[in-house]
């Protein structure tokens, strides 16, 4: 008696909406997502166990090297040219569209304005090497980082946030600095960036 053949059958999924699901997840991660901007330093933040969070928009951060150098980030291409043409305004410096342009896609910046121009002179590579060793200045005889405090409270207005963060070893000196000078200008509302520490929940024998 011959054998019976089976007919074989080609399995065969339509793929399509698989990859329309996976196009669109991702164009709705890329679209809501954002992106951290590199920092000039890396610092270790002091922990606690505070867990407010620091709005993403709308905000002055305020960086303090272990060395007590201090940077700031403003977010808003446009509010960040707004603040550097006050601050250009009040030390006489003319700026050029391009540093202007520069400037809005940087990163955290802590160039003394005396110095601007020089340093925007540069490519971004040496820009990135040469941030580091810098900082806005904070003395007494030409506090820059009151200016640029109050540039961008003028342009953000009272809902503004200002945050505060510092490495863990920082000298408290330099961090009182930075407060004193927000004091100076009755900002007295501003959050300091910590990590957050984990808190063993309460043991039986608590109770």
């Amino acid at each position: 008696m011959g054998k019976i053949k089976v007919k074989k059958k080609d399995t065969w999924i339509d793929m399509t909406p698989m990859s329309d699901v996976m196009v669109l997840l991702l164009t709705f991660f890329m679209l809501t997502s954002t992106f951290l901007k590199p920092e000039p330093l890396t610092v270790a933040t002091p922990m606690s166990v505070s867990e407010i969070k620091i709005p993403e928009i709308n905000v002055l951060s305020v960086l303090v090297s272990p060395e007590g150098q201090v940077f700031l980030d403003l977010d808003g291409q446009e509010d960040r040219v707004k603040a550097l043409e006050t601050m250009a305004d009040n030390y006489n410096i003319q700026l050029t569209d391009q540093e202007k342009y520069d400037f809005s896609i940087g990163t955290s910046f802590g160039a003394p304005m005396q110095a601007f121009k020089q340093f925007m002179a540069l490519s971004d590579d040496q820009r990135s090497e040469e941030l580091p060793k810098l900082g806005i200045p904070t003395d007494s005889t030409d506090n820059q980082f009151k200016g640029w405090v109050l540039a961008a409270r003028e342009i953000k207005g009272k809902d503004m946030v200002i945050a505060i963060k510092a490495d863990a070893k920082t000298p408290y000196p330099a961090i009182q600095n930075v407060m004193s000078s927000l004091q100076d200008l009755k900002e007295n509302r501003y959050n300091l960036i910590t990590s957050l520490r984990e808190v063993a929940p309460p043991s039986l024998s608590d109770n």
